[in-house]
């Protein structure tokens, strides 16, 4: 079973619904903004995607710059709470497949999982 965590103002993560819509194949969309990750579910995500919590930071969001995450020396843990207190700052779209995950910048990279 896919499954996408999705932005529904995001023009990637619509590109990237319409295209697993496309494909046919049953999947879970998750807003998660609505609805977001805790952190056991963030840390989840970050091991199927084998990244560490900066690296799924959107850089350009305002949010970014106003907490100070634009400094290379603090920690992944700095990182990973500011993902779970500021969800709007996780990268999208993200598409998971069982144990594996990829940001689906660009789209196509959802055929790695397939």
């Amino acid at each position: 079973m896919l499954s996408i965590y999705h932005n529904s103002r995001c023009s990637k993560s619509r590109e990237v619904l319409a295209l697993l819509e496309q494909l046919g194949r049953p999947f879970e969309v998750i807003n998660y903004l609505q609805q977001p990750l805790n952190e056991s579910e963030l840390r989840q995500l970050l091991a199927k995607l084998a990244l560490k919590p900066q690296q799924l930071i959107r850089q350009k969001e305002q949010e970014f710059k106003d907490l100070g995450l634009d400094s290379p020396d603090l920690a992944d843990e700095v990182y990973l709470q500011a993902l779970l207190q500021h969800p709007k700052l996780i990268e999208r779209p993200i598409v998971v497949c069982g144990d594996k995950a990829v940001v689906a910048r660009p789209a196509s990279r959802v055929q790695e999982l397939l």
